[in-house]
């Protein structure tokens, strides 16, 4: 009887079952218990841990082994092929987001959300002046530099065999530890799986899949068609000898998900090809032992694929992308990949303000399929980069005319085929834009009191004397009177059930709570507060901005929150409203205001050039009547709660980023005690956590919490 073992079942079968034993236990579990996650993100830091050392010591022993002839004739032809072979790639990628569906999407504020990403600057991000600081920050780029000069600074030192070895030594230790901690993968990718499938709801999935289709229709387009197909016709090697020195490679690579594995059986195959048709030229069958190393730092191949999900990142979060977004991802996005894509991805979603619940969806689809489709495509880059180089340094390039004809006939049609197709299947999911669902369908997050709500404030409201203190009218009345701001999201508005809920609202409840009181509220223009809070009517409203404007107007207690300053725009103009200084400058340009932003002598003194109007409600902004008002300057929190109800509309923080606004509840301007009052309480509330597990659940629309709660 033969008994069955655990090790005897393939890495990759492994870490494909606990991917889809993750994601199922995570469909099915409302909760995310906190080792689950502290697992999951332990296992991506031990992945990204070797990264960079391995990368350094590979590319000095690779470029340091080196004679300076060698390097000299090989560098030439291998650069330009490189660049031409990227820019093969990046028309594909580039052209595969027309097939995305015309999905309406839109995503809950987050922190990525007023995010400013820092500006790009080349000579920074290559040219490292502490190496040291660049390690440590994994500035991949600059560590890829100083690595590449170690290996030109130990090409012409005659002595050098023992120091390549130790460094060899190194780079397999470094290798060794990869090793070991693929072991683990298994546990590491079932906690990835449940973490993001208890955070994805069916839209997401169905997003998912998008991507992953349209990640294999480009690979196997560029791997079994482009590629070979390309050589075919310039090269001497034939169509099927390509595929052939290729084919175990690729499979290896798909089966374990992994480049770096098969470099030796790429590096034999390659050589043994080139030796076949080039057997007289010198050390032309050596390139393969240069060209394939050396292409696994490189932002080559299955890499690419990692800027296909920031398109398809943006385009599911609701972003525009122009053209001058396309180009910042090239001229961005390529540097950053000179490392691994799960390195590089963080920095790629934050440069596109894109949000960071994005990462598990990357991880999710790398794990189930992409990764391994990434490793096939860079098997093929790596295989076929050697021959182009081989043949230029032969000077052997040759036109195969009727191969020509054949390929240019083939490769287009079969493209456009395959984005048609890629489009219609698409558009056949079927999918509903649930932003709004979500948005109205919640409720409160912790407990409530009975409470009463009233459309305006009652007739005999100015006759109510404010000589008794607050919190004692509060304890005669037996309930608190609350006011509450038409047009007031996320803070104040009515869920699917017409109940009164929100940020303030809930944060209200509590309030009562602690009162030990019921709750009463009351619908009111921003224009009465004033009156009402100082007749004694109102006992507080929902939060205003902390400005000069509301200053002069309320007591307001100290803050309980902030909302960065946001532009709501439509979501094609986005690219005009990213920097102050064009805004200002602009004299075409009207501004709305929301009347609670509104600091009168701010406006008049910053905005010389363009209108800002003063508008009583955001709403207004999104009617057809409005339409020659080209922007909102508003809360970005408030905004993004707006831009779920509207997703034809994006959110833009243009920089510099400035100081966020202050948030705090009015109240009557003579009451000190409760004034005090407000003010230890709110700080209690802070400190319990209270009021930032509100803003999650209220402003970030986090709903594990809700999960939890159930």
């Amino acid at each position: 009887m033969t008994t069955f073992k655990l090790s005897k079942i393939p890495t990759s079968t492994r870490i494909i079952i606990a991917m889809a034993m993750g994601l199922l236990i995570g469909s099915f579990s409302n909760t995310l218990y906190s080792t689950v996650n502290h697992l999951a993100d332990a296992f991506v830091m031990l992945l990204q841990m070797t990264a960079l050392p391995y990368i350094s010591l590979s590319l000095m022993v690779g470029i340091g082994g080196l004679s300076a002839s060698k390097a000299k004739s090989a560098l030439k032809s291998s650069i330009l092929l490189v660049i031409l072979l990227i820019a093969l790639m990046l028309c594909f990628i580039l052209m595969a987001p027309l097939s995305f569906p015309n999905w309406q999407t839109a995503e809950f504020y987050s922190a990525n959300t007023i995010k400013v990403s820092q500006e790009f600057n080349i000579i920074e991000l290559f040219i490292p002046s502490n190496p040291f600081n660049a390690f440590a920050n994994a500035v991949i780029p600059s560590v890829v530099f100083f690595s590449v000069f170690i290996g030109v600074g130990l090409m012409p030192i005659k002595n050098k065999r023992q120091t390549l070895a130790v460094l060899s030594n190194l780079k397999q230790s470094v290798s060794n530890i990869s090793h070991l901690v693929m072991r683990f993968a298994p546990v590491g990718i079932f906690c990835i799986g449940w973490r993001a499938a208890s955070t994805l709801d069916a839209s997401q999935l169905d997003g998912l899949m998008i991507y992953v289709a349209s990640a294999l229709v480009l690979t196997l387009l560029l791997a079994f068609v482009v590629f070979p197909a390309l050589l075919a016709t310039v090269t001497p090697f034939g169509y099927r000898a390509i595929l052939k020195a290729s084919r175990e490679a690729m499979i290896t690579a798909f089966a374990t998900g992994s480049f770096f594995v098969v470099i030796p059986i790429i590096v034999e195959k390659t050589k043994q090809l080139i030796a076949t048709q080039y057997p007289d030229t010198e050390n032309a069958d050596k390139v393969s032992d240069v060209i394939v190393p050396i292409s696994y730092s490189l932002p080559v191949g299955g890499k690419l694929l990692s800027l296909l999900f920031v398109l398809f990142a943006a385009w599911f979060s609701g972003a525009y992308i122009s053209f001058e977004d396309y180009v910042k991802l090239v001229v961005i996005g390529i540097p950053q990949l000179f490392g691994t894509s799960t390195l590089a991805m963080q920095n790629l979603l934050e440069i596109f303000n894109v949000s960071h619940t994005m990462f598990d969806f990357f991880l999710v689809s790398e794990n189930l399929v992409v990764g391994r489709l990434s490793a096939l495509l860079s098997v093929t880059f790596a295989s076929c980069l050697p021959l182009l180089v081989a043949t230029s340094m032969a000077k052997a390039f040759t036109l195969k005319k009727k191969a020509l004809i054949k390929y240019l006939l083939i490769i287009p049609a079969l493209s456009v085929l395959s984005f048609i197709s890629l489009k219609y299947a698409f558009s056949s999911i079927s999918y509903q834009y649930e932003g709004y669902v979500k948005f109205i369908e919640r409720d409160f997050l912790m407990d409530n009191v009975n409470s009463k709500y009233l459309d305006k404030a009652l007739d005999n409201s100015e006759t109510v004397k404010p000589s008794i203190g607050v919190l004692t009218r509060i304890k005669q009345r037996g309930f608190i009177r609350v006011g509450y701001f038409r047009d007031d999201l996320p803070y104040s508005f009515h869920n699917n059930k017409g109940k009164l809920v929100g940020f303030d609202i809930e944060i209200m409840n509590q309030l009562a709570i602690d009162l030990n009181v019921g709750i009463e509220f009351v619908k009111i223009f921003r224009n009465q507060a004033r009156a009402l809070l100082a007749s004694g009517y109102l006992d507080i409203t929902t939060g205003v901005p902390v400005i000069p404007d509301n200053m002069t107007k309320f007591t307001l207690t100290m803050p309980y929150s902030s909302q960065n300053l946001a532009i709501i725009v439509k979501d094609k103009r986005r690219a005009e409203f990213t920097q102050w200084d064009n805004i200002l400058q602009r004299d075409d340009l009207i501004l709305g205001i929301p009347e609670s932003f509104y600091y009168e002598k701010g406006i008049a003194r910053t905005f010389t050039h363009g209108k800002a109007w003063e508008i009583s409600t955001p709403r207004l902004f999104f009617k057809a009547e409005f339409a020659h008002i080209d922007a909102m300057l508003f809360g970005a929190a408030a905004s993004s709660a707006w831009t779920l109800l509207n997703p034809s509309y994006t959110v833009v923080v243009p920089k510099p980023e400035l100081a966020p606004l202050f948030m705090a509840f009015p109240i009557n301007k003579n009451d000190h005690s409760f004034e005090l009052f407000m003010r230890n309480w709110i700080t209690m509330k802070q400190q319990s956590k209270t009021i930032d597990k509100l803003f999650n659940y209220w402003i970030k629309g986090d709903s594990s919490l809700a999960k939890q709660k159930q």
